[in-house]
């Protein structure tokens, strides 16, 4: 009779957060805004009801977060939390956030710097700004890693396991 073969610990229970930042070329209530700025409810509720989707940072008291500029007074952010890189996939690229994806040259300065980074966090963790600038600031400085990636250089939530560590809240 043979003993069973001890497995492998489950992996934790992982989520896939998302950081993008975009440099405008004109203020928010710039007239050449506007499209951008009428997209925001429609494309922030199409991402609220999409199959997959776990969380996205609000200003407070507003429905979005283009009034936080953690990153520089003309710079935007879009910090959400996904549950796997798929849902993040088919909501970038196959909803009408591609629309805004097509024009974003009219609205914000092309980046040099990686603009996107993606991470994964502990199941219920909900990621703060700092780590999430962090994260950018790592993708920058060391390329993709199961620390900070980018869609076309991912990881597994599996092969981020170690740094699956949630940080302390601000």
């Amino acid at each position: 009779m043979t003993s069973p073969v001890p497995s492998a610990p489950p992996a934790p229970a992982a989520h896939l957060a998302q950081l993008n930042v975009a440099t405008l070329r004109f203020p928010l209530d710039d007239p050449r805004m506007a499209p951008f700025v009428e997209m925001l409810d429609p494309v922030n509720a199409a991402a609220d009801g999409t199959p997959g989707f776990v969380w996205r940072l609000v200003g407070e008291g507003t429905p979005d977060a283009t009034g936080l500029r953690p990153a520089g007074e003309d710079v935007i952010v879009n910090l959400s939390v996904w549950e796997n890189q798929e849902a993040l996939w088919d909501f970038t690229y196959r909803s009408g956030h591609l629309e805004v994806m097509r024009r974003r040259r009219d609205w914000f300065a092309r980046h040099v710097e990686a603009h996107l980074v993606l991470w994964w966090v502990p199941a219920g963790h909900v990621p703060t700004v700092a780590e999430s600038l962090e994260r950018l600031a790592d993708l920058r400085a060391h390329g993709p890693s199961p620390r900070a990636f980018t869609f076309t250089s991912s990881y597994t939530a599996a092969e981020a396991a170690p740094h699956l560590q949630a940080a302390p809240r601000d």
